[in-house]
């Protein structure tokens, strides 16, 4: 499937942001095809996992608000609904 505009820009924004060791951006909007955020465009739904160092020590919900802030205006703006999966190295 051929990435979209806000899937490159989430994948080059978490890179710069937290070097991850492991960073997988998925696209799960035809899951949710004519569902309430749909919006047409292909980006609307995306699921996120994402391990970085920058995480160790940190609560999951401050992890999910520096991912959010990495991201800027796409979630909210431009992707309606992002899961994140944010852990340390060595955690599952």
């Amino acid at each position: 499937m051929k990435k979209g505009p806000a899937h490159i820009e989430m994948e080059m924004l978490l890179e710069a942001a937290f070097e991850p060791s492991r960073l997988s951006v998925i696209n799960d909007s035809a899951r949710h095809h004519g569902h309430s955020g749909d919006d047409g465009s292909g980006e609307s739904h995306f699921a996120i996992e994402i391990e970085s160092a920058l995480f160790t020590g940190v609560s999951r919900l401050t992890r999910q608000r520096m991912v959010n802030k990495a991201l800027g205006d796409i979630p909210g703006t431009r992707v309606h609904a992002l899961a994140i999966k944010a852990i340390a190295p060595g955690e599952v």
